[in-house]
């Protein structure tokens, strides 16, 4: 096998004609160029330089191992300069994993601000469940995703790195003609004969709704299985319930609904950054993850959206 960094220093005595001239300008000695060239030529199994008083000649396998050699460099400082451009984050690709009321609340800001400065860097995001985001990451289909948890089913794996944004907790729906509307806070206990509109297909915030419940000391009585917050927001408006629902879920109040901050006990959910720990974050991912944090503690400081 072939030594390449020997190669590259007999490329540079090739060059320069000199093994003398070539020591003088990479700040080796004479002898220790020599000595690295008749390795060369041991593992080459044949001459390389015809030496003489004035300097060098290459034989015909000297000049071809140079030829090799020039193309080596060229190859090295491609690479290098292609490294030094995803570090500098002028190219390259970011994959990134969400799921939806964060998809529509927090992390466009973050989009926003990475692609207006790293606008050379190609950034993918990809929506799903939580099952979705797990096999996403596992499959290395994307680099980091988000995800949440509650207290009472933490995500707590041994490979991978878990980064805490942001607390999202949770607010009532309730119409804009119910008793309590316009309040400026309440507690579950006051709507434990109210019925609730609920998510469908055991969403966690279903499990969240129903731990709540019993905690305050009743069992929720479902009216209406929603698959979204938007539908969520229609049927409270048109009085079928009252719902529960992340804070992060209401950027847009539709008319006719009122939003309560709910008082403790509260099941507050974790805003996370998940990563597999085998997999180092690239510069690009570094840069998001900055903006990220901004987003999430803008997020945090905003409080309850406005409502119409």
């Amino acid at each position: 096998m072939l030594d390449v960094r020997r190669i590259l220093l007999f490329t540079e005595v090739a060059r320069r004609g000199s093994v003398t001239a070539t020591a003088r300008a990479l700040n080796y000695t004479p002898s220790a160029v020599s000595q690295q060239v008749s390795r060369l030529e041991a593992e080459a199994g044949q001459p390389l330089l015809e030496r003489h008083a004035r300097g060098v000649t290459l034989t015909d396998a000297g000049r071809a191992l140079a030829e090799r050699g020039e193309r080596i460099e060229r190859e090295l400082t491609a690479a290098e300069n292609e490294l030094a451009d995803f570090a500098g984050l002028r190219a390259g690709t970011l994959r990134v994993g969400t799921f939806p009321t964060v998809g529509a609340s927090l992390l466009p800001r973050a989009v926003i601000a990475f692609r207006r400065t790293h606008p050379d860097v190609r950034l993918t995001v990809r929506s799903a469940r939580i099952a979705g985001l797990w096999a996403m990451l596992e499959n290395r289909e994307v680099e980091m995703s988000l995800m949440w948890d509650y207290d009472w089913n933490r995500i707590d794996r041994e490979d991978i790195v878990v980064t805490s944004l942001v607390d999202d907790p949770p607010a009532l729906l309730v119409g804009a003609d119910h008793p309590l509307a316009g309040r400026p806070s309440a507690a579950l206990a006051d709507f434990a004969e109210d019925a609730w509109i609920t998510r469908a297909e055991n969403h966690p915030v279903a499990e969240a709704l129903a731990r709540s419940c019993r905690t305050a000391g009743f069992e929720p009585q479902i009216a209406y299985e929603a698959h979204d917050y938007q539908e969520a927001q229609a049927m409270v408006a048109a009085g079928i319930g009252v719902a529960l629902a992340p804070t992060l879920a209401l950027e847009g109040i539709r008319g006719g609904v009122s939003v309560l901050p709910l008082l403790p006990p509260a099941p507050v959910r974790r805003i996370l950054l998940v990563r597999m720990s085998d997999h180092a974050l690239t510069p690009a991912a570094e840069a998001f993850v900055t903006f990220l944090r901004d987003s999430a503690a803008a997020a945090g400081g905003a409080g309850l959206p406005e409502q119409p």
